[in-house]
């Protein structure tokens, strides 16, 4: 038995990982392929029984992993990102939220004939945006950082608030209704509300001065923070059932916007683990539905799901919008995209447990018609949205643009190349008589430290999405690949060498992790690029043919040439780096650094009367 149980969790981890590295390959959110996996793995093969397998567990992994997420997602608030459009997110989370439940429930009641309340319940639980599914969605659709910014709060404000509203809801019903039912149900609103906010702040606030006056050791912050989510919630909880979601949204919240506290590093650990987790949780609760019950629903819950999607979200986001700066077509974005993810599915199955034993015959329509939005909203919005997007006008472009480090004479060099083949580009230097001449040659600039505070909230990168690390100082090179690992990935950061690698001992080398790639040959560094260019050095883009190759090119200059970077025939660019090599094709342009046959037979010249003499 106990060898099964644990076969059946190391293959969920397995189908997880898989099913994530799916979506990336396909640009699509991983719910859809993780929902899939749990409905075939669940009700139709009977291979995963979530209820054997976790027993009287299942619910308390349930709530601890809801509260992991919120949290990890509550750390990107950032009260400066939503400057100017507090207003339209306080809306969408207070009386659109209400547009959104009434919508929702009058719908569910017409058109299932499910009782009013349980439809009112289920509206609750409707107004929550899920988080888990906004985030890959906007990395796909990429929208005007407007909307990105109130997406991401909304998606995650609103659900322990939507929570909270279906807490209400469950206890007027459980209550019985009446007038006693609902001077029960304001006080426990009072008491989520108070005791949530309580905990969260006094527990954000301790714990932000740990980390300030380092009274913890680096490698326990991690470790730390999931103890202290861990703890807050249960907390919460203890004192007020369900107050535990609010707790965990303020201390994200408390701690993303405390100054002097770093959480980078403790976000990136979250965000891993928020990943494996969210892909569990839709497996292992896809897994309970009943076909019988989503066939019992049909067509009312494709009724439900297009009064929810066409008539409660775009009056939600237009109620909301009133007196704001957004445009019409932000706004109609807005009202496009609102998908339902894990808080939802988690919500549903807990209360309909509840409900059903309480005797509410409706209650086991509760999941499987939530679940049915989650599809529907997920499905829909994720293959249409960037498409919409585009055609409203509200889009960025692709991010295949560059950042530069550094505005000296190479990055100048390299950054016109660029600019020249069509790519967007942007330099950043300290140096005011380096960015001078940049801008007198056309180039965009930013004047200042590209990794300051200022260069966070003011470094426009709209359509950059990798960065070259051109400085002749090493540090200032590293620093930055530091920095932008998490904006750009791993694989998008390049750095100049500015002594060769073969040159140093180990000790001095920097290691991979810090350093990104490594720029253009093994040999090439910052110095020997500015002697070439400072020389007979020039920039030149070869087309590439079936009667002239790119190993023709190079034999044809000899090691006077230096391969910059390879633009194939669907404009894509590839950097030539000594780790990952290009093999430039037919059709292809290659642009590199040539020396003139003059410079190159002086320089022969030279060397041989040096042997002489």
């Amino acid at each position: 038995m106990s060898e099964s149980i644990m076969l059946s969790m190391a293959a969920l981890f397995v189908v997880s990982s898989i099913c994530q590295w799916v979506a990336w390959r396909v640009n699509l959110p991983a719910i859809i392929f993780l929902l899939l996996v749990g409905i075939f793995a669940g009700p139709v093969l009977g291979l995963v029984q979530p209820d054997l397998l976790l027993g009287d567990l299942l619910f308390p992994f349930v709530s601890l992993s809801v509260a992991i997420i919120l949290f990890e997602g509550s750390l990107t608030l950032k009260f400066k990102e939503i400057s100017g459009l507090q207003a339209v997110v306080r809306n969408m989370i207070s009386y659109g939220m209400l547009v959104t439940w009434l919508i929702s429930t009058v719908a569910t009641r017409f058109a299932t004939g499910i009782s009013w309340e349980i439809s009112s319940l289920f509206g609750a639980i409707m107004v929550v945006t899920g988080p888990t599914v906004i985030a890959p969605m906007l990395r796909s659709v990429r929208p005007t950082a407007s909307i990105a910014n109130i997406l991401r709060w909304e998606g995650i404000v609103i659900d322990p608030i939507g929570a909270s509203l279906a807490v209400l809801i469950y206890e007027f019903i459980i209550s019985g209704g009446g007038e006693k039912a609902f001077s029960h149900t304001l006080l426990t609103f009072g008491r989520i509300v108070g005791i949530g906010t309580t905990v969260g702040c006094f527990s954000g606030y301790f714990f932000g001065q740990a980390l300030r006056n380092h009274w913890l050791p680096e490698f326990l912050h991690n470790i730390s923070t999931l103890a202290l989510v861990f703890g807050a919630y249960a907390l919460s909880n203890f004192f007020q059932p369900e107050s535990g979601l609010v707790t965990v949204t303020v201390l994200g919240m408390w701690l993303a916007n405390m100054k002097g506290v770093n959480m980078r590093d403790i976000l990136d650990f979250k965000e891993s683990l928020s990943i494996i987790l969210i892909s569990l949780l839709f497996i292992i609760l896809a897994a309970r539905l009943d076909f019988e019950t989503l066939r019992q629903l049909g067509w009312k819950a494709v009724f439900v799901l297009l009064a929810i999607q066409f008539l409660a979200r775009p009056l939600n986001v237009m109620v909301s919008a009133i007196g704001s700066k957004l445009t019409w077509p932000e706004r109609h974005l807005l009202a496009w995209i609102a998908p339902r993810g894990i808080v939802a599915a988690a919500i549903s199955a807990l209360f309909a447990l509840h409900l059903e034993e309480a005797g509410f015959a409706d209650a086991h329509l509760l999941v499987p018609l939530t679940f049915m939005v989650i599809i529907g909203t997920v499905m829909l919005q994720s293959t249409t949205a960037r498409f919409i997007a585009q055609w409203l006008g509200v889009a960025e472009p692709e991010p295949k643009g560059f950042l530069i480090i550094g505005a000296n004479e190479v990055a100048r060099t390299i950054a016109k190349a660029l600019k020249e083949s069509g790519l967007h580009v942007l330099l950043a230097d300290t140096g005011w008589e380096q960015i001078s001449r940049a801008r007198m040659e056309g180039l965009h600039t930013y004047m200042g430290n590209p990794i300051s505070e200022h260069a966070d909230r003011h470094l426009d990168l709209v359509g950059i999405g990798r960065m070259l690390a051109l400085s002749p100082q090493e540090s200032v090179n590293v620093a930055a690949v530091m920095h932008y690992r998490l904006e750009f990935g791993q694989n998008n950061l390049f750095i100049l060498q500015s002594q060769a690698d073969e040159t140093l001992s180990g000790k001095l080398k920097v290691s991979e992790q810090s350093r990104g790639q490594t720029l253009f040959a093994g040999n090439v560094t910052y110095t020997s690029l500015s002697q070439m260019l400072r020389g007979s050095g020039e920039i030149r883009t070869t087309k590439l043919t079936e009667n002239f190759n790119f190993d023709q090119l190079v034999k044809e200059h000899c090691e006077k040439m230096v391969p910059l970077f390879a633009l194939d025939m669907k404009g894509n660019l590839h950097v030539f780096t000594p780790d990952r090599p290009v093999k430039p094709l037919a059709g292809w342009s290659v642009i590199s650094i040539v020396c003139s046959r003059r410079e190159v037979k002086l320089q022969n010249g030279n060397h041989s009367g040096q042997k002489t003499r």
